[in-house]
């Protein structure tokens, strides 16, 4: 069955109520109510991103980790207090002898300082800077692919935005045609069948007309999430207004090669990697010589009993048992110098503290004893200063260290290997994308002569349907063929830019 026929079987299958029916009611264009640039976009993305923020995030910590490579050459210092209680209770000293002991308050500080010098300590400082800038490489790449990533979907939005104007100019060259066509079917030089072709030509216009918004629509939205935010009104009402231009690229090969070798984010980061594993193994190394290790400290205590009767009462005992060993003493001197010269005989109560009657402590002694009791929680005893300093070297670590060393060769082979498959990858990918974006400018050539031929054709169908010698299938076809010539042409137009746009993330630079 030829199209014509087909058409036709289609038309007469149609129940009549649908060959009735108007025309699909198109959207026009909506005011445009917000613009963006590429420019804005990629601000937008750099503050907002969240996959780019995380890269950044990595930027703090390796700053600190120079920081604190440094600060190894530095001394630690500690600074610790506590305090403690200790209940009432007994304690046993063999045998059926017990003590009673009252509840104690203590408290207890220290303050001390340590340092230590080795090979890692020596070699951190190195080894945590090339760290820190392979970091910053990370970053450089994350914010070329996010810059990539950006421009291609504008250009995206773009080429769907353009499509949509193909669409709208389409819909407009099917609405002439079905005018056309009533008014050959006024005048009868035109038949039904050729009315209801027009018109299932200009519905199917302008369903693809909804389907390309639609598709505009959802490329400004994905443009946005990637931005990382949220479009501040309806994205049908942004408007794009960055120009891309076609220009002839005459970038040299062998140029764009040797700034990549320099540029490259990727391969830059890679180079980093490369060091910092470079110096893993210097510090692996160092692990074989001595180290040197120094500390001091200062440390004190106070101690409290909290029963201050019961430590009265406690030294009162003493006092009184060295009174009554002064009198045992006083009697057997007497015995021995009597008659003893006066004053030679002491008073044993006054001597061991107590009253003259002996049966309490002298006030100011007992005074005394208070205040030197009343010590918690500040009023410490100072300790003795410590200090002291050595020198290690380990003999044998069942081959810990020659492990450790191992695996960081290891890891600097693999970073080496990393760097050469990079650089070759870099090679391929400026190769490719060259060859594709002069591809894409002569595609742009081929689509131009393509589209001129079917506007052309498209004229030439009109001209025979208006004077009555050509079909109505002849000038849909005529239609069909320049829309999909103007949306090749479209296509192949952003595929330059897009191609460009590539070649510029693997180059590492702008070439605009």
């Amino acid at each position: 069955m030829c199209r014509w026929q087909l058409s036709f079987a289609l038309v007469i299958a149609l129940p009549g109520g649908a060959l009735a029916q108007d025309t699909l009611v198109i959207p026009g264009r909506p005011p445009v109510l917000a613009t963006l640039t590429l420019a804005e976009a990629l601000a937008e993305a750099r503050a907002n991103s969240p996959g780019y923020r995380q890269v950044l995030n990595d930027a703090s910590p390796a700053s600190w980790a120079v920081r604190n490579a440094w600060g190894s050459f530095l001394p630690s210092a500690s600074v610790s207090s506590g305090i403690g209680y200790t209940g009432t209770g007994s304690s046993r000293f063999g045998g059926n002898l017990t003590n009673a002991t009252p509840s104690i308050l203590s408290s207890s500080y220290s303050v001390g300082l340590q340092w230590q010098l080795d090979g890692r300590v020596i070699s951190g400082p190195g080894l945590q800077k090339a760290n820190q800038r392979a970091v910053e490489e990370d970053i450089n790449n994350a914010g070329v692919m996010l810059e990539n990533d950006i421009t291609d979907q504008y250009l995206a939005a773009l080429q769907a935005a353009a499509q949509v104007e193909v669409a709208r100019q389409q819909v407009a060259r099917n609405r002439v045609f079905l005018e056309l066509a009533q008014a050959r079917l006024a005048v009868g030089q035109a038949t039904l069948l050729d009315v209801r072709q027009a018109e299932v030509t200009q519905g199917q216009s302008e369903v693809a007309l909804l389907d390309n918004i639609q598709s505009e629509n959802a490329a400004k939205i994905e443009l946005f999430r990637r931005m990382g935010v949220t479009p501040p009104v309806p994205v049908d009402q942004i408007g794009l207004t960055d120009p891309f231009p076609v220009v002839p690229p005459e970038y040299q090969l062998d140029e764009l090669l040797e700034i990549a070798g320099e540029q490259n984010p990727a391969l830059r980061a890679l180079e980093a990697r490369e060091r910092a594993a470079a110096w893993s193994v210097r510090s692996a190394k160092s692990a074989f010589l001595p180290s040197l290790f120094a500390q001091a400290g200062w440390s004190g205590f106070s101690q409290e009993l909290t029963d201050r009767n019961a430590l009265i009462q406690s030294t009162l005992l003493g006092a009184q048992g060295a009174a009554a060993d002064c009198r045992y003493q006083n009697d057997i001197l007497t015995r021995l110098t009597s008659p003893h010269p006066a004053g030679t005989v002491p008073d044993c109560n006054v001597a061991s503290g107590l009253n003259a009657s002996g049966t309490a402590l002298d006030p100011a002694l007992e005074q005394q004893i208070v205040d030197a009791n009343d010590v918690f929680p500040f009023d410490f005893t100072a300790q003795p200063f410590q200090a002291s300093i050595s020198i290690s070297l380990p003999i044998f670590t069942g081959f810990g260290r020659s492990l450790q060393l191992s695996q960081a060769k290891a890891a600097q082979q693999d970073a080496d290997e990393s760097l050469r498959a990079g650089a070759l990858q870099v090679r391929a990918q400026v190769n490719t994308r060259f060859l594709a974006l002069n591809t894409a400018y002569r595609a742009i050539a081929v689509q131009e002569k393509s589209r001129v031929a079917a506007r052309e054709q498209l004229r030439l169908a009109q001209d025979r349907y208006r004077l009555g010698s050509g079909t109505s299938l002849e000038l849909s076809d005529a239609q069909t063929a320049v829309q999909r010539a103007e949306g090749d042409y479209v296509n192949a137009v952003y595929a330059y830019h897009r191609a460009l746009a590539a070649l510029e993330a693997a180059v590492g630079r702008p070439l605009r």
